[in-house]
């Protein structure tokens, strides 16, 4: 698969995440756009997974600076979990251990294809202080190992004014459920 933008869809993704970036200004104070386009420019392979990231729905933006490690971080920041990818199991060791109604593909194995992380719990709720996301969805988040091992994965929403985190079976998929993710640029 091609992993790389024009210069023309490189400026139609940059128009788009600056726009996103000034219509929601307090999601990231202290930020300043001139300096997260000059490290998307730098690093024109990030523009390709930003875009997949718009393609499938998410509505990346900018929701902090990661001083230690110098990078941005984008989040999907969609009001749902992004509609291209919902209907999915956990990770591709789930997916290939349903045997029947198989779903296309599975959270873990999008992220990597799209070149992002899951959210994890932490990063989730974090997401949830910068408005109202997953009110009427749900979104796979990081699991940890122990409870993969066991079989299970965890997913998150957004209720009656409160995040919650809950446990499937990984190889479970449902319509209204998909992952949410980052990017480090």
């Amino acid at each position: 698969m091609k992993k790389n933008l024009s210069s023309k869809q490189c400026e139609s993704i940059i128009k788009v995440l600056r726009l996103r970036f000034e219509k929601n200004k307090a999601r990231h104070k202290g930020i300043d756009w001139a300096d997260v386009q000059k490290k998307l420019q730098a690093n024109t392979d990030k523009l390709w997974s930003l875009n997949q990231m718009e393609e499938t729905g998410g509505e990346p933006d900018v929701i902090s600076f990661d001083k230690k490690n110098g990078e941005y971080l984008f989040y999907d920041c969609s009001e749902e979990s992004p509609k291209g990818r919902r209907s999915i199991c956990y990770d591709p060791q789930a997916l290939a251990s349903r045997k029947e109604h198989k779903p296309k593909n599975s959270a873990l194995g999008m992220a990597a294809e799209i070149g992002i992380e899951l959210l994890t719990e932490e990063q989730y709720r974090e997401l949830q202080r910068l408005g109202k996301f997953d009110t009427k969805t749900s979104s796979w988040i990081h699991t940890p190992a122990a409870i993969r091992e066991q079989g299970g994965a965890i997913f998150a929403d957004y209720r009656y004014g409160h995040v919650f985190i809950y446990h499937n079976g990984a190889e479970s998929y449902y319509a209204a459920r998909g992952f949410r993710g980052l990017l480090r640029v």
